[in-house]
Protein backbone atom coordinates (compact mmCIF):
# COMPACT_ATOMS: atom_id res chain seq x y z
CA UNK A 1 0.00 0.00 0.00
CA UNK A 2 2.78 2.40 0.85
CA UNK A 3 4.39 1.74 -2.52
CA UNK A 4 1.15 2.68 -4.29
CA UNK A 5 0.99 5.89 -2.30
CA UNK A 6 4.54 6.73 -3.36
CA UNK A 7 3.72 6.11 -7.00
CA UNK A 8 0.39 7.86 -7.34
CA UNK A 9 0.02 10.65 -4.82
CA UNK A 10 3.34 12.10 -6.01
CA UNK A 11 3.11 15.68 -6.05
CA UNK A 12 2.68 17.39 -3.07
CA UNK A 13 5.35 19.63 -4.59
CA UNK A 14 2.95 21.26 -7.10
CA UNK A 15 5.60 23.06 -9.10
CA UNK A 16 3.49 25.69 -10.86
CA UNK A 17 1.17 26.81 -8.04
CA UNK A 18 1.68 30.40 -6.89
CA UNK A 19 2.21 31.04 -3.20
CA UNK A 20 0.72 33.71 -0.98
CA UNK A 21 2.58 36.97 -1.35
CA UNK A 22 4.76 36.77 1.71
CA UNK A 23 5.85 33.24 0.86
CA UNK A 24 6.55 34.14 -2.73
CA UNK A 25 8.72 37.09 -1.75
CA UNK A 26 10.39 35.76 1.38
CA UNK A 27 10.71 32.01 0.88
CA UNK A 28 11.38 31.52 -2.81
CA UNK A 29 14.77 33.16 -2.49
CA UNK A 30 15.90 30.21 -0.42
CA UNK A 31 16.67 27.43 -2.83
CA UNK A 32 16.20 24.63 -0.34
CA UNK A 33 12.63 25.85 0.39
CA UNK A 34 11.51 26.77 -3.12
CA UNK A 35 8.96 24.01 -3.40
CA UNK A 36 7.23 25.03 -0.18
CA UNK A 37 6.79 28.53 -1.56
CA UNK A 38 5.43 27.25 -4.84
CA UNK A 39 3.01 24.89 -3.14
CA UNK A 40 1.58 27.06 -0.40
CA UNK A 41 -1.17 28.59 -2.53
CA UNK A 42 -2.55 25.19 -3.50
CA UNK A 43 -5.53 25.21 -1.14
CA UNK A 44 -7.72 27.12 -3.53
CA UNK A 45 -6.31 26.08 -6.79
CA UNK A 46 -8.99 26.40 -9.47
CA UNK A 47 -10.24 23.31 -11.44
CA UNK A 48 -9.26 23.40 -15.14
CA UNK A 49 -10.57 21.84 -18.40
CA UNK A 50 -10.73 22.70 -22.08
CA UNK A 51 -13.91 23.47 -24.02
CA UNK A 52 -15.19 23.77 -27.59
CA UNK A 53 -17.49 21.83 -29.92
CA UNK A 54 -18.56 18.50 -28.45
CA UNK A 55 -17.67 15.34 -30.39
CA UNK A 56 -18.70 11.72 -29.83
CA UNK A 57 -19.71 11.52 -26.18
CA UNK A 58 -19.47 7.92 -24.97
CA UNK A 59 -21.88 5.74 -23.03
CA UNK A 60 -22.35 5.02 -19.35
CA UNK A 61 -22.61 1.90 -17.20
CA UNK A 62 -23.37 0.50 -13.76
CA UNK A 63 -21.14 0.66 -10.74
CA UNK A 64 -19.49 -2.46 -9.40
CA UNK A 65 -20.95 -4.26 -6.44
CA UNK A 66 -24.52 -4.06 -7.77
CA UNK A 67 -24.98 -0.40 -6.85
CA UNK A 68 -26.87 1.41 -9.61
CA UNK A 69 -25.57 4.63 -11.10
CA UNK A 70 -27.86 7.59 -10.59
CA UNK A 71 -28.89 8.98 -14.00
CA UNK A 72 -27.55 12.41 -14.83
CA UNK A 73 -30.36 14.96 -14.54
CA UNK A 74 -30.35 18.46 -15.98
CA UNK A 75 -31.65 21.42 -13.95
CA UNK A 76 -35.05 22.79 -14.87
CA UNK A 77 -34.74 25.28 -17.72
CA UNK A 78 -31.26 24.15 -18.77
CA UNK A 79 -30.29 23.29 -22.31
CA UNK A 80 -26.85 22.69 -23.88
CA UNK A 81 -25.10 25.92 -24.82
CA UNK A 82 -21.73 27.27 -25.84
CA UNK A 83 -20.17 30.69 -26.09
CA UNK A 84 -16.95 32.16 -27.44
CA UNK A 85 -16.61 35.91 -26.86
CA UNK A 86 -13.14 37.35 -26.28
CA UNK A 87 -12.59 39.28 -23.05
CA UNK A 88 -15.33 37.60 -21.02
CA UNK A 89 -13.96 34.44 -19.42
CA UNK A 90 -10.25 33.94 -20.11
CA UNK A 91 -9.37 34.43 -16.45
CA UNK A 92 -11.79 31.76 -15.24
CA UNK A 93 -15.27 31.34 -13.78
CA UNK A 94 -16.99 30.61 -10.48
CA UNK A 95 -20.23 28.58 -10.38
CA UNK A 96 -22.89 29.56 -7.85
CA UNK A 97 -26.33 28.00 -8.24
CA UNK A 98 -27.75 28.87 -11.64
CA UNK A 99 -25.17 31.60 -12.25
CA UNK A 100 -21.60 31.78 -13.47
CA UNK A 101 -19.34 34.67 -12.50
CA UNK A 102 -16.41 34.96 -14.91
CA UNK A 103 -13.45 37.26 -15.48
CA UNK A 104 -11.61 38.13 -18.68
CA UNK A 105 -9.40 40.69 -20.38
CA UNK A 106 -12.27 43.18 -20.73
CA UNK A 107 -14.28 42.46 -17.60
CA UNK A 108 -13.40 41.74 -13.97
CA UNK A 109 -16.83 40.17 -13.44
CA UNK A 110 -19.41 38.91 -15.91
CA UNK A 111 -22.60 37.26 -14.68
CA UNK A 112 -23.77 34.44 -16.96
CA UNK A 113 -27.02 32.45 -16.78
CA UNK A 114 -25.82 28.84 -16.30
CA UNK A 115 -29.02 27.53 -17.94
CA UNK A 116 -28.76 29.45 -21.20
CA UNK A 117 -25.33 31.08 -21.42
CA UNK A 118 -26.88 34.57 -21.56
CA UNK A 119 -24.69 37.39 -20.18
CA UNK A 120 -26.68 39.32 -17.58
CA UNK A 121 -24.29 42.13 -16.55
CA UNK A 122 -20.62 43.10 -16.64
CA UNK A 123 -18.04 45.01 -14.58
CA UNK A 124 -15.31 46.45 -16.82
CA UNK A 125 -11.66 46.09 -15.88
CA UNK A 126 -9.77 49.05 -14.50
CA UNK A 127 -6.85 49.32 -16.91
CA UNK A 128 -5.31 46.04 -18.10
CA UNK A 129 -7.24 42.82 -17.63
CA UNK A 130 -4.43 40.31 -17.76
CA UNK A 131 -3.95 37.65 -15.09
CA UNK A 132 -5.40 34.31 -14.03
CA UNK A 133 -7.77 35.51 -11.31
CA UNK A 134 -11.56 35.49 -11.36
CA UNK A 135 -14.38 36.05 -8.83
CA UNK A 136 -13.54 33.92 -5.80
CA UNK A 137 -16.74 33.83 -3.70
CA UNK A 138 -20.47 34.61 -3.59
CA UNK A 139 -22.50 35.03 -0.41
CA UNK A 140 -25.78 36.72 0.53
CA UNK A 141 -26.23 38.35 -2.86
CA UNK A 142 -22.69 39.74 -3.07
CA UNK A 143 -19.88 38.66 -5.43
CA UNK A 144 -16.27 39.04 -4.30
CA UNK A 145 -13.47 39.50 -6.83
CA UNK A 146 -10.21 41.31 -7.56
CA UNK A 147 -9.68 44.55 -9.44
CA UNK A 148 -6.69 46.63 -10.55
CA UNK A 149 -6.13 49.40 -8.03
CA UNK A 150 -5.18 51.84 -10.75
CA UNK A 151 -5.42 52.10 -14.52
CA UNK A 152 -2.08 53.94 -14.76
CA UNK A 153 0.85 52.64 -16.76
CA UNK A 154 4.58 53.17 -16.48
CA UNK A 155 6.43 55.15 -19.20
CA UNK A 156 7.37 51.87 -20.94
CA UNK A 157 3.69 50.92 -21.18
CA UNK A 158 3.72 48.28 -18.43
CA UNK A 159 0.90 48.26 -15.90
CA UNK A 160 1.81 50.21 -12.76
CA UNK A 161 0.62 47.49 -10.40
CA UNK A 162 -1.71 47.30 -7.42
CA UNK A 163 -4.71 45.12 -6.58
CA UNK A 164 -8.01 45.74 -4.79
CA UNK A 165 -10.39 43.19 -3.35
CA UNK A 166 -13.91 44.31 -4.25
CA UNK A 167 -17.57 43.48 -3.63
CA UNK A 168 -20.25 43.58 -6.34
CA UNK A 169 -24.04 43.33 -6.06
CA UNK A 170 -24.89 39.93 -7.55
CA UNK A 171 -28.29 41.08 -8.85
CA UNK A 172 -27.25 44.32 -10.53
CA UNK A 173 -23.45 44.27 -11.03
CA UNK A 174 -23.06 47.51 -9.05
CA UNK A 175 -19.67 47.79 -7.33
CA UNK A 176 -20.27 48.16 -3.57
CA UNK A 177 -16.75 48.70 -2.19
CA UNK A 178 -13.08 48.00 -2.79
CA UNK A 179 -10.03 47.83 -0.49
CA UNK A 180 -6.41 48.11 -1.62
CA UNK A 181 -4.07 45.17 -1.04
CA UNK A 182 -0.29 45.47 -0.57
CA UNK A 183 0.68 43.55 -3.72
CA UNK A 184 -0.64 41.84 -6.85
CA UNK A 185 -1.30 38.53 -5.09
CA UNK A 186 -4.64 37.10 -6.28
CA UNK A 187 -4.14 33.48 -5.25
CA UNK A 188 -6.57 31.43 -3.19
CA UNK A 189 -5.04 32.57 0.12
CA UNK A 190 -5.06 36.29 -0.68
CA UNK A 191 -8.74 36.69 0.25
CA UNK A 192 -11.44 34.27 1.40
CA UNK A 193 -14.77 34.30 3.23
CA UNK A 194 -15.08 33.76 6.98
CA UNK A 195 -18.12 34.11 9.21
CA UNK A 196 -19.44 37.64 8.72
CA UNK A 197 -16.43 39.01 6.85
CA UNK A 198 -13.95 38.83 3.99
CA UNK A 199 -10.54 37.76 5.32
CA UNK A 200 -8.01 39.54 3.12
CA UNK A 201 -4.25 40.13 2.99
CA UNK A 202 -4.32 43.88 3.69
CA UNK A 203 -2.93 46.45 4.41
CA UNK A 204 0.57 44.89 4.75
CA UNK A 205 2.23 41.67 3.61
CA UNK A 206 2.15 40.21 7.14
CA UNK A 207 -1.40 41.26 8.02
CA UNK A 208 -4.78 39.65 7.45
CA UNK A 209 -7.83 41.87 7.97
CA UNK A 210 -11.48 40.93 8.50
CA UNK A 211 -13.44 43.28 6.23
CA UNK A 212 -17.15 43.83 6.74
CA UNK A 213 -18.90 41.93 3.96
CA UNK A 214 -21.27 44.80 3.14
CA UNK A 215 -19.08 47.87 3.62
CA UNK A 216 -15.45 46.77 3.41
CA UNK A 217 -14.71 48.41 6.77
CA UNK A 218 -12.04 46.75 8.90
CA UNK A 219 -13.49 44.76 11.80
CA UNK A 220 -10.17 43.45 13.14
CA UNK A 221 -6.61 42.75 12.01
CA UNK A 222 -3.91 40.22 12.83
CA UNK A 223 -0.21 40.75 12.04
CA UNK A 224 2.33 37.95 12.47
CA UNK A 225 5.99 38.24 13.40
CA UNK A 226 8.49 39.61 10.92
CA UNK A 227 10.49 36.38 10.82
CA UNK A 228 7.45 34.16 10.17
CA UNK A 229 5.63 33.04 7.04
CA UNK A 230 1.98 32.07 7.44
CA UNK A 231 -0.33 30.06 5.22
CA UNK A 232 -4.07 30.63 5.57
CA UNK A 233 -7.09 28.34 5.69
CA UNK A 234 -10.79 28.56 6.57
CA UNK A 235 -12.75 25.70 8.19
CA UNK A 236 -16.52 26.13 8.56
CA UNK A 237 -16.19 29.91 8.51
CA UNK A 238 -13.31 30.02 11.02
CA UNK A 239 -9.89 31.37 9.93
CA UNK A 240 -6.61 29.56 10.65
CA UNK A 241 -2.94 30.46 10.22
CA UNK A 242 -0.14 27.92 9.76
CA UNK A 243 3.09 29.69 10.63
CA UNK A 244 6.75 28.72 10.61
CA UNK A 245 9.96 30.71 10.90
CA UNK A 246 11.44 32.16 7.72
CA UNK A 247 14.92 30.70 8.12
CA UNK A 248 17.20 28.23 6.37
CA UNK A 249 16.85 25.78 9.25
CA UNK A 250 13.66 23.73 9.32
CA UNK A 251 11.35 24.78 12.16
CA UNK A 252 8.05 23.40 13.42
CA UNK A 253 4.70 24.71 12.16
CA UNK A 254 2.28 26.36 14.60
CA UNK A 255 -1.45 26.22 13.80
CA UNK A 256 -3.54 29.13 15.12
CA UNK A 257 -7.30 29.52 15.27
CA UNK A 258 -8.64 33.09 15.01
CA UNK A 259 -12.06 34.06 16.34
CA UNK A 260 -13.99 35.19 13.22
CA UNK A 261 -15.75 37.93 15.18
CA UNK A 262 -12.87 39.43 17.16
CA UNK A 263 -9.61 38.08 15.74
CA UNK A 264 -8.60 36.67 19.11
CA UNK A 265 -5.87 34.11 18.44
CA UNK A 266 -5.39 30.68 20.01
CA UNK A 267 -2.72 28.13 19.14
CA UNK A 268 -4.39 24.76 18.61
CA UNK A 269 -1.36 22.57 17.81
CA UNK A 270 2.25 22.45 16.68
CA UNK A 271 3.33 20.09 13.91
CA UNK A 272 6.90 18.88 13.50
CA UNK A 273 8.82 20.38 10.62
CA UNK A 274 7.66 22.64 7.82
CA UNK A 275 4.18 21.90 6.50
CA UNK A 276 2.50 22.57 3.18
CA UNK A 277 -1.26 23.14 3.07
CA UNK A 278 -2.73 20.92 0.34
CA UNK A 279 -6.40 21.68 0.88
CA UNK A 280 -9.34 21.63 3.26
CA UNK A 281 -12.43 19.47 3.54
CA UNK A 282 -15.21 19.86 6.08
CA UNK A 283 -13.48 20.38 9.45
CA UNK A 284 -9.99 19.29 8.47
CA UNK A 285 -6.84 20.64 6.85
CA UNK A 286 -4.72 18.32 4.73
CA UNK A 287 -1.00 18.98 5.16
CA UNK A 288 2.21 17.58 3.76
CA UNK A 289 5.35 17.72 5.87
CA UNK A 290 8.72 18.20 4.21
CA UNK A 291 11.00 15.41 5.41
CA UNK A 292 14.22 16.97 4.15
CA UNK A 293 15.42 20.44 3.19
CA UNK A 294 15.35 19.59 -0.52
CA UNK A 295 11.61 19.03 -0.26
CA UNK A 296 11.63 15.61 -1.96
CA UNK A 297 9.82 13.51 0.68
CA UNK A 298 6.52 14.23 2.39
CA UNK A 299 4.34 12.87 5.17
CA UNK A 300 0.59 13.53 5.01
CA UNK A 301 -1.26 14.71 8.12
CA UNK A 302 -4.92 15.57 8.68
CA UNK A 303 -5.58 18.31 11.26
CA UNK A 304 -9.06 19.13 12.58
CA UNK A 305 -10.23 22.57 13.61
CA UNK A 306 -9.70 21.65 17.26
CA UNK A 307 -6.09 20.63 16.57
CA UNK A 308 -6.62 16.85 16.56
CA UNK A 309 -4.01 15.27 14.28
CA UNK A 310 -4.09 12.10 12.22
CA UNK A 311 -0.79 11.00 10.68
CA UNK A 312 -1.37 9.05 7.50
CA UNK A 313 0.91 6.11 6.67
CA UNK A 314 3.50 6.15 3.95
CA UNK A 315 5.78 8.85 2.66
CA UNK A 316 4.83 10.64 -0.54
CA UNK A 317 7.53 11.31 -3.08
CA UNK A 318 7.73 13.03 -6.44
CA UNK A 319 5.08 14.92 -8.39
CA UNK A 320 1.52 14.37 -9.58
CA UNK A 321 -0.17 16.14 -12.48
CA UNK A 322 -3.14 17.32 -10.43
CA UNK A 323 -5.23 16.46 -7.37
CA UNK A 324 -8.23 17.52 -5.31
CA UNK A 325 -9.47 17.05 -1.76
CA UNK A 326 -13.13 15.99 -1.61
CA UNK A 327 -14.75 14.80 1.60
CA UNK A 328 -12.66 11.97 3.03
CA UNK A 329 -10.60 11.52 -0.12
CA UNK A 330 -7.51 12.85 -1.77
CA UNK A 331 -7.90 12.07 -5.46
CA UNK A 332 -4.83 12.41 -7.64
CA UNK A 333 -3.78 11.97 -11.25
CA UNK A 334 -0.20 11.12 -12.13
CA UNK A 335 1.67 12.15 -15.27
CA UNK A 336 1.53 8.49 -16.29
CA UNK A 337 -2.29 8.54 -16.40
CA UNK A 338 -2.88 6.75 -13.07
CA UNK A 339 -5.85 7.94 -11.00
CA UNK A 340 -5.85 7.19 -7.27
CA UNK A 341 -8.29 7.68 -4.40
CA UNK A 342 -6.68 7.86 -0.96
CA UNK A 343 -8.57 7.87 2.35
CA UNK A 344 -7.74 10.82 4.60
CA UNK A 345 -9.16 8.93 7.57
CA UNK A 346 -7.41 5.56 7.30
CA UNK A 347 -4.48 6.47 5.08
CA UNK A 348 -5.35 3.58 2.75
CA UNK A 349 -5.40 3.62 -1.03
CA UNK A 350 -9.05 2.89 -1.89
CA UNK A 351 -8.47 2.30 -5.59
CA UNK A 352 -5.98 3.03 -8.33
CA UNK A 353 -6.13 2.54 -12.08
CA UNK A 354 -6.13 4.14 -15.53
CA UNK A 355 -7.86 7.51 -15.68
CA UNK A 356 -9.23 6.94 -19.18
CA UNK A 357 -7.85 10.10 -20.79
CA UNK A 358 -4.56 10.81 -22.52
CA UNK A 359 -2.29 12.76 -20.18
CA UNK A 360 0.38 14.91 -21.88
CA UNK A 361 3.94 14.51 -20.71
CA UNK A 362 5.16 16.68 -17.85
CA UNK A 363 7.70 18.35 -20.12
CA UNK A 364 4.91 19.77 -22.33
CA UNK A 365 4.11 22.40 -19.70
CA UNK A 366 0.43 21.43 -19.75
CA UNK A 367 -1.90 22.66 -17.00
CA UNK A 368 -4.31 19.89 -16.03
CA UNK A 369 -7.70 20.12 -14.39
CA UNK A 370 -8.02 19.10 -10.76
CA UNK A 371 -10.58 16.27 -10.60
CA UNK A 372 -14.17 17.44 -10.11
CA UNK A 373 -16.45 15.37 -7.85
CA UNK A 374 -20.22 14.99 -8.19
CA UNK A 375 -21.32 13.99 -4.69
CA UNK A 376 -24.89 13.13 -5.81
CA UNK A 377 -23.79 10.67 -8.46
CA UNK A 378 -20.59 9.56 -6.68
CA UNK A 379 -18.58 10.27 -9.84
CA UNK A 380 -15.22 11.97 -10.25
CA UNK A 381 -14.54 13.70 -13.57
CA UNK A 382 -11.15 14.15 -15.21
CA UNK A 383 -10.12 16.19 -18.25
CA UNK A 384 -7.07 16.15 -20.48
CA UNK A 385 -5.86 19.19 -22.45
CA UNK A 386 -6.18 16.94 -25.51
CA UNK A 387 -9.97 17.21 -25.13
CA UNK A 388 -10.65 13.85 -23.46
CA UNK A 389 -13.18 13.57 -20.63
CA UNK A 390 -13.59 10.66 -18.23
CA UNK A 391 -16.03 9.91 -15.40
CA UNK A 392 -14.94 7.33 -12.79
CA UNK A 393 -17.04 5.74 -10.07
CA UNK A 394 -15.91 7.50 -6.89
CA UNK A 395 -16.30 4.26 -4.90
CA UNK A 396 -14.48 1.83 -7.19
CA UNK A 397 -12.51 3.78 -9.80
CA UNK A 398 -14.37 2.02 -12.63
CA UNK A 399 -14.86 4.16 -15.74
CA UNK A 400 -18.55 4.94 -16.23
CA UNK A 401 -18.33 7.43 -19.09
CA UNK A 402 -15.92 8.89 -21.55
CA UNK A 403 -16.23 11.74 -24.01
CA UNK A 404 -14.27 14.16 -26.09
CA UNK A 405 -14.54 17.83 -26.95
CA UNK A 406 -12.68 19.81 -29.59
CA UNK A 407 -10.40 22.29 -27.86
CA UNK A 408 -9.33 23.84 -31.15
CA UNK A 409 -5.69 23.70 -30.02
CA UNK A 410 -2.61 22.41 -31.73
CA UNK A 411 -0.23 23.16 -28.86
CA UNK A 412 -0.19 22.77 -25.08
CA UNK A 413 1.70 25.19 -22.88
CA UNK A 414 1.83 27.20 -19.70
CA UNK A 415 -0.55 29.83 -21.09
CA UNK A 416 -3.42 27.35 -21.06
CA UNK A 417 -5.61 27.64 -17.97
CA UNK A 418 -8.71 25.58 -18.73
CA UNK A 419 -11.45 24.84 -16.23
CA UNK A 420 -14.24 22.38 -15.38
CA UNK A 421 -17.20 23.28 -13.16
CA UNK A 422 -20.34 21.48 -12.01
CA UNK A 423 -23.86 22.91 -12.16
CA UNK A 424 -25.76 20.12 -10.41
CA UNK A 425 -25.09 17.20 -12.83
CA UNK A 426 -24.16 19.48 -15.73
CA UNK A 427 -20.52 19.98 -16.68
CA UNK A 428 -19.38 23.46 -17.71
CA UNK A 429 -16.09 23.35 -19.57
CA UNK A 430 -14.06 26.48 -20.23
CA UNK A 431 -10.91 27.06 -22.23
CA UNK A 432 -9.93 30.67 -22.78
CA UNK A 433 -12.97 32.48 -24.11
CA UNK A 434 -14.72 29.22 -25.05
CA UNK A 435 -17.39 27.88 -22.72
CA UNK A 436 -19.41 24.69 -23.29
CA UNK A 437 -22.24 23.34 -21.11
CA UNK A 438 -23.11 19.64 -21.46
CA UNK A 439 -24.88 16.81 -19.59
CA UNK A 440 -22.84 13.58 -19.53
CA UNK A 441 -25.22 10.72 -20.50
CA UNK A 442 -24.43 8.64 -17.44
CA UNK A 443 -26.93 6.07 -16.23
CA UNK A 444 -29.24 6.43 -19.26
Amino acid sequence: MEEKVRETLHAVALDRVRAPGDLAQQVVRRRSRRRLSQAAGAAAAVAAIAAGAMLGLGGGGAAEGGKPVLPAASPEGWHPWHDNVAGVSERGCLADGSALYCGGRKYDVVKVDANTGERLWTVKVNGDGDGNDHPFAVRDGVVYAYRNHTAKHLPNGDYAGGTDVMAVNAATGKRLWSVEMPQDDRTGQAAMLIDGAVWANTPSLRTMSALDSRTGEVKWQHTWAKDDVCQRAVLSGVPYLLCSQDTEAVHDTDVFRLDPGTGETHKVTTLPGRQQLLGTSDDRMVLAGVEDTAGDEYQLTSVSGSGARTSLPGQVKGHIATRTVAGDRLISLSWTGQATAYSLTTGKTLWAGPVGVRVPGKDTGALLAPPVVSARQAIVYFFSPTGDLSGLDLRTGKQLWHGRIDTGKSKIGFADEPQLLLYQDVLIARDGSKILSLLPPIGH
